[in-house]
């Protein structure tokens, strides 16, 4: 699925500038939470890709298919640092290979969710490229607030779909960590895609489950819009689902985008590279 647009809830941004006029500034923790003995979690923080992926499948085998998931996508050629052309077709394919990778070395008894977004440009504009598997998410905190772009592959957001439940019930539904759509299990693991121009002050979040299973949109809305520094606002999104229990490993990348600054302006905050499997990056 390719959607254009804004998500529901979120005004359209104008459009307007090019991909190479528009600078990042990122940030992103990790933690293992209080319970799991191991962080199954992998993330890349590297313009143009930020992505988070949830290795599922017991002892270490999530590991695995976390960080091969990473892996993929963080040598791919259109992904490559520096580059800002990528298509949603691009980013299937590594998808793809990334599921066959993990589907050969675990033989089918490990997964990984994956969401993300990509910065590239389209008929001229700057514009951002988010896709997802599973229930790990990507949002955006714009003009009209802070919005969830992705939609979980879970049973409990299709009951959620249907009107069963509501999302607050979804919160503590005993199947919520039911996933439908992984890498490397199951039959369907292609991501969904969206697309939305970039506008200068957004901040996008991407994160595993480990944040949203004990922190509210409410919450991480007010701490996106009041940390300024996107490693602070990172770390403290990290701290808060920690304090809220850690059943799960967490992992945050905050993203921000502003313009190129004209002549003579100060210099941007310094980007970071790459991190996996329990690394953390700063912006």
């Amino acid at each position: 699925m390719i959607s254009s647009g804004a998500p529901e809830g979120m005004e359209p941004p104008a459009a307007g500038a090019a991909a190479a006029d528009i600078r990042l500034a990122w940030g992103s923790a990790t933690d293992r939470g209080l319970r799991r003995e191991l962080n199954e979690d992998a993330f890349i923080a590297a313009d143009p890709l930020f992505a988070v992926a949830d290795g599922m499948g017991g002892h270490e085998a999530g590991e695995v298919a976390s960080r091969e998931c990473i892996q993929v996508l963080g040598t791919a050629a259109e992904l490559a640092p520096g580059t800002r052309h990528a298509t949603a077709a691009d980013l299937l394919r590594a998808v793809r290979e990334a599921d066959a990778r993990i589907r050969a070395k675990a033989n089918s008894r490990a997964g990984t969710t994956v969401s993300g977004v990509v910065l590239t440009e389209a008929a001229g504009v700057a514009q951002w490229l988010v896709f997802n598997v599973g229930d790990s998410r990507t949002y955006r905190l714009g003009a009209g607030g802070l919005a969830q772009v992705s939609i979980d592959h879970s049973e409990v957001q299709e009951l959620v779909d249907a009107g069963y439940i509501t999302p607050d019930e979804a919160l503590v539904h005993p199947r919520r960590h039911v996933i439908t759509r992984a890498l490397g299990t199951g039959g369907d693991s292609d991501p969904d895609f969206w697309t939305m121009p970039v506008h200068a002050g957004d901040r996008i979040l991407v994160c595993s489950d480990g944040l949203t299973g004990e922190v509210g949109d409410g919450q991480i809305g007010r701490i996106l819009a009041s940390v300024h520094d996107p490693q602070d606002a990172a770390e403290a999104l990290v701290a808060a689902a920690v304090a809220a229990g850690g059943r799960d490993n967490i992992t945050v990348i905050v993203v921000d985008a502003a313009t190129t600054p004209a002549a003579g302006d100060g210099p941007d905050h310094p980007p970071t590279a790459e991190a996996t499997n329990g690394g953390s990056a700063h912006a």
